[in-house]
Formats: structure tokens, C-alpha cells, sequence
């Protein structure tokens, strides 16, 4: 359900964005932004309470932060998109002009929408136990997104619906067929983890502070980990 309203926001947005362009004020775009990102802090909140072990929570953040930072996952992230953008860049000098404003939008969305933290975590949470309402929030964000995108980048913005529908509806089956292999104390902790993630999320929107959230995606694996190690030394939950 998470991805479906996704899509169909992506659509909506994106169609709007080509024939309303930039008629909506600055101001309240920015209004909007970061009501969404107060909503944000208040789910992630509520999912960061779900923990029964605040040191399972506390060591997941911070070995999974470290194992980010040094992989640099949320660099490498930036690099790929940029990488894609110079290589549409360079194809634009000789292929057909025509063409390029659809593939470029198409790609530029496609990153934007797919290629972060709130879109795993939204997708793990729909699978692993059918709440969407971090997706549905992030289909706020991807629609007025898309909006604004589409009216500088042409029509491959809203096409950029079926990365959305693909990616994010592997990801959460995916996270459906993990489910009858994981425990609720590991789900319970996985959701604590992410909800913290959220947070940080929600004070980017709020243009509070800018964190490298992505490189605390490892406690996602983390988390779960060590509730089936302290499980296995007879830790009850």
C-alpha cells in the first residue's frame, strides 16, 4: 500500500509540476517542508520507543554509524548521482536533443526518490509489519518533489513513478519474505533503530541540523543481530 500511494503521489505531483510550473510560492513550499518534518520527528519518535533494550538501540547507532562512516555509504550515494548526472551531461552534447530533458528528469527523480534512507526504512516497515505511515509521509515529500522537478525537467519526472513502484516494491516483499525468519523482538528493535533514523530525518527537514543519516543504515542489519546473539546467551525480551 506504501508504494502504491507513493507512485500515484509521484504521478500527481509530477503532472501538476508541467502545467502549474513555479506558481507555488517559496514560502509555502518551505511551510509544508517542514510541517512534514515535525510530523516526521513524531513518528520516528514513536517507533524509536518500541525498543526493550536501550543499549541493544545505543550499540546498533553507534557501531552501525562507525561501519557507515567508514564505508562512506552516504558519500557514496551522493557520487552516484552525481556520476549519473555528468554522464547524462556528456551524452546531451551528442544525442538527440529531443530526448535528453525525459531521461534526464527520469534519472535525476529516480535517485531523488529512491536512493535513501526513508525509502528503506519505509519499505522494511510496510513488510515487516504493514504500517506505511513513514511511506505515506515520504509520498508528501516525493509529491510536492516532484512538483517542482517537473516543472524544470519535463515529463521523465513523473515516468520516474515506475523506479518507484519497482524499487520500493521489491524492497518491501523482500522485507515480507525476511519476516518469517525474524523474531518480534528483532522487528521490535530493527523498527527502534529506524524510528532514531527518522528522527534525524525529520531535523534535516526542519533545517535543524544536516546529518549523514544514511551512514547509520548498518544498525538496521546490527540491531537484529544482537537480539538473536543475546538470545542465544539466554537474554529474555
Amino acid at each position: 500500500m506504501g508504494t502504491l500511494i507513493n507512485t500515484a503521489t509521484v504521478i500527481a505531483g509530477g503532472t501538476l509540476g508541467l502545467f502549474l510550473g513555479h506558481r507555488l510560492p517559496e514560502r509555502v513550499q518551505e511551510t509544508v517542508m517542514h510541517g512534514l518534518g515535525l510530523v516526521t520527528l513524531v513518528i520516528g519518535a514513536q517507533l524509536a520507543l518500541e525498543t526493550k533494550n536501550i543499549l541493544i538501540l545505543l550499540g546498533s547507532l553507534l557501531l552501525g554509524g562507525i561501519l557507515g562512516e567508514w564505508w562512506g555509504i552516504e558519500g557514496r550515494l551522493e557520487n552516484l548521482g552525481r556520476r549519473l548526472e555528468r554522464r547524462l551531461a556528456k551524452k546531451g552534447t551528442t544525442s538527440d536533443e529531443g530526448n535528453i530533458p525525459l531521461s534526464r528528469g527520469f534519472v535525476m527523480a529516480s535517485l531523488l526518490f529512491c536512493v535513501g534512507p526513508m525509502t528503506i526504512l519505509g519499505s522494511m516497515q510496510d513488510g515487516l509489519t504493514g504500517d506505511f505511515s513513514l511511506l505515506a509521509t515520504k509520498s508528501l515529500l516525493d509529491g510536492f518533489a516532484s512538483l517542482a522537478l517537473a516543472s524544470t525537467l519535463g515529463v521523465g519526472v513523473p515516468l520516474a513513478a515506475l523506479t518507484v513502484f519497482t524499487y520500493q516494491g521489491a524492497l518491501t516483499l523482500l522485507a515480507t519474505c525476511l519476516g518469517g525468519f525474524l523474531t518480534d523482538p528483532m522487528i521490535g528493535e530493527i523498527s527502534a533503530a529506524g524510528g532514531v533514523l527518522v528522527m534525524g530525518l525529520g531535523l534535516v527537514l526542519l533545517e535543524i541540523r544536516r546529518l549523514r543519516v544514511a551512514n547509520y543504515l548498518p544498525a538496521l542489519l546490527i540491531a537484529p543481530l544482537a537480539v538473536a546473539l543475546l538470545t542465544m546467551m539466554g537474554v529474555s525480551f
